[in-house]
């Protein structure tokens, strides 16, 4: 068996029999239906044919006849983690790549799981004392209270290992042994973990300078806040710093604020115009 993609393309002349063969003996499992300039017609899997031969088809009769016309397809420029979220939305485990229409690539589930890492270090803070949050952070880091089935940390630690980032720093001050007994040196999360102690506590990003001077200077590094749950797509926010060459990307989100009066533009004694409850529009940092 091989994964080479160009094995699993076939033209609409093909018979359901030698999609059938492609698919058994390639270990991609699934053809991709194209025409001679490569143009994306269809995709076919072992369902489709099983669907097919319920229905009376003769393993003679053209692809055509049990393909999908209306693939999911990727292109070049998804990420790896926006492709996985596809295939698990659509419980599909192939994707073909395709650019104006033509197959240049496909992409599998195993492949993207297998082969998505990263260097760059993750920092983190986990120091905080959830002051807010009592009496629920009296003996509890806030970012080791429960949201669903599992602390809030580990939701975020999950979720930078499946897209590719392994290699995590957490800076720790209040109650450090309960974040430390739980997640360990990261084996049982398929991570590195390591650690750094703020004796005091340092303000946001102060706990940076605790992190080791052997980290690489040319790798970018991600840092946040451990008691965050965000959908944020690690991997593409790296490629666009990368590509942006900036020495800082911050993440924001959008945040609108609406005056609940009439707002007055004047002049002097003299009224200009009166705009009726102003929407703000604002980028904040939370």
């Amino acid at each position: 068996m091989t994964h080479q993609w160009q094995n699993v393309l076939i033209g609409p002349d093909s018979t359901i029999r030698e999609a059938l063969e492609v698919i058994n003996h390639e270990a991609l499992k699934i053809v991709l239906v194209v025409d001679k300039e490569q143009k994306l017609l269809g995709v076919i899997t072992d369902g489709d044919i099983r669907r097919g031969l319920l229905n009376n088809l003769d393993l003679q009769a053209f692809v055509p006849q049990v393909m999908n016309p209306s693939p999911v397809v990727a292109s070049g420029e998804m990420s790896a983690q926006e492709l996985s979220r596809i295939m698990s939305e659509t419980g599909i485990t192939a994707v073909p790549v395709v650019k104006d229409g033509r197959v240049i690539g496909l992409k599998t589930l195993q492949f993207i799981n297998e082969n998505k890492r990263y260097d760059n270090p993750v920092f983190i803070m986990a120091g905080g004392f959830g002051t807010r949050l009592r009496p629920l952070t009296d003996n509890c880091p806030k970012p080791m209270l429960k949201i669903g089935d599992k602390p809030i940390l580990e939701t975020l630690i999950r979720s930078f290992v499946k897209a590719g980032f392994s290699n995590l720093y957490i800076s720790t001050h209040y109650m450090p042994e309960v974040i430390r007994d739980y997640f360990g040196d990261g084996e049982a999360f398929n991570a590195q973990i390591h650690y750094v102690h703020e004796d005091k506590p340092l303000g946001t990003g102060g706990a940076l300078g605790l992190l080791p001077e052997s980290l690489s200077a040319d790798l970018p590094l991600i840092m946040m806040n451990g008691d965050i749950l965000t959908n944020v797509d690690f991997e593409c926010l790296l490629k666009f710093h990368n590509e942006s060459q900036a020495d800082a990307t911050l993440c924001v989100r959008e945040y609108d604020y609406q005056i609940p009066y009439g707002v007055i533009k004047g002049n002097g004694s003299r009224i200009i115009s009166m705009e009726e409850k102003p929407v703000h529009h604002f980028f904040v940092n939370a």
